[in-house]
């Protein structure tokens, strides 16, 4: 059986990435894993991963809850400097 941190391993996102779209799409971490893989393949899918962290960051703002919205920008870095958005070329 594969375990979280398995299943972590294999996509090409951190955790924090993964816990972002999970809590954007209200799913599961395991299925939010998946849909990561998908959002990958292409650039459209790079921009919606994007969007996704920068609601997540706003809705915490929105709600006072700054240590959260630290954690997302944190998170929003590592996915700029490893999945930057697409040029437009």
């Amino acid at each position: 059986m594969l375990s979280i941190q398995d299943v972590i391993d294999y996509c090409d996102l951190d955790r924090g990435e993964i816990e972002a779209i999970a809590k954007h799409e209200h799913i599961p971490i395991t299925i939010a894993a998946e849909m990561s893989e998908v959002l990958l393949c292409s650039p459209d899918g790079v921009c919606r991963l994007h969007a996704m962290i920068i609601e997540n960051m706003q809705h915490a703002l929105e709600c006072g809850q700054y240590e959260q919205a630290q954690q997302l920008a944190e998170t929003y870095a590592h996915l700029q400097r490893t999945h930057p958005l697409p040029s437009t070329h």
